[in-house]
């Protein structure tokens, strides 16, 4: 199994090498070389999802490379593993990290800067017989547009910065990493999601966030809610907020994770959905249900996780419920 792994990064290795002398004019037949014929793609709302290399590159690609050229790829984490969401035997690959380039021109509306901009991102590719047959490609919309001064939504609880890395410098696992290590992040992120379904296991929800969470734990949240530093403070800044205001939540459980030595990554289509009875991320309420489309990055240090990244489909979400995000920016380009 170490030996496919390391195939299938160094599929994806060759795929990104290859993107970056992408243009917005090439960048179809570059997906193309590396793709699978009925190659599938998944992206955040509007580009939602596509089929074949052509699709990707009209709906995504191209439009993106014509307005931030030139794009450098600031990968902080590539890992792959088996996909223990399904134990389907199918191997995926992720990288999480910044696209970054000079803002010159619009994108989804968002006005250029004609600075740099630095889109979050967190990729998943799945790899079969030396093709990539399937990716869901998360980024930060409204993480960008804070950088172009809009501010779409109320302030949010967290704080709003570039978020960096993980602390230790060590997320890319280019060779292989001890099969144990994998093992144990994987069931540690198992235990402490089944202690989240368990709402009475723990009196106290610090009690609960102990068991398997370090002390100084960062949250490394999407714009709209932003990060938060130690387990008092994600309690006040999210995970409060999150369960006081979103009620009825449904878990629909995840398309994909995987974990390789200290790190482990999940996403989900959606991984949730519920109601917002109002207050969350200072919005009125909805009788509509809203979806959640997560990305979860964790790195584990010992026994405890320590970082955890988070990207959600914030337009997605907020779509469900009423508000277009972007068609909103186009009628009050700055608020």
């Amino acid at each position: 199994m170490t030996s496919d792994l390391q195939a299938a990064k160094a599929v994806v290795h060759a795929y990104l090498a290859a993107m970056a002398g992408a243009d917005p004019g090439n960048v179809g037949t570059i997906i193309e070389a590396h793709a699978a014929p009925g190659y599938r793609w998944k992206g955040m709302h509007p580009f939602n999802e596509q089929e074949g290399a052509a699709a990707v590159a009209e709906a995504f690609w191209s439009p993106f490379l014509a307005a931030f050229a030139p794009v450098q790829r600031r990968t902080d984490l590539f890992m792959a593993g088996v996909n223990h969401a399904l134990e389907d035997g199918t191997i995926w690959v992720v990288s999480m990290g910044h696209l970054l380039g000079l803002f010159d021109r619009p994108w989804l509306g968002i006005p250029p800067t004609r600075k740099i901009a630095m889109l979050r991102f967190a990729e998943f590719h799945r790899v079969e017989d030396g093709r990539i047959v399937e990716t869901a490609l998360f980024c930060d919309i409204l993480h960008l547009m804070l950088q172009a001064g809009l501010a779409p939504l109320p302030p949010q609880t967290g704080a709003h910065l570039v978020q960096p890395g993980p602390m230790t410098h060590d997320g890319l696992l280019l060779g292989p990493q001890p099969p144990a290590e994998g093992v144990a992040t994987r069931d540690l992120i198992r235990r402490m999601v089944s202690d989240i379904h368990n709402v009475r296991k723990f009196a106290r929800r610090e009690d609960e966030l102990r068991q398997h969470w370090a002390e100084d734990m960062i949250w490394w949240g999407p714009a709209g809610i932003g990060a938060s530093y130690t387990i008092e403070r994600y309690l006040e800044q999210h995970a409060g907020p999150f369960r006081a205001h979103l009620h009825d939540r449904v878990f629909h459980g995840h398309l994909a994770f995987v974990a390789e030595g200290h790190f482990a990554g999940f996403f989900g289509w959606p991984n949730l959905s519920m109601t917002n009875i109002g207050g969350y991320m200072g919005l009125p309420a909805s009788a509509a249900r809203g979806e959640m489309r997560v990305v979860d990055i964790y790195r584990r240090s010992g026994d405890k996780l320590a970082e955890n990244w988070v990207f959600i489909d914030m337009l997605h979400f907020l779509k469900c419920q009423g508000l277009d995000v972007l068609e909103r920016i186009r009628e009050v380009p700055r608020t």
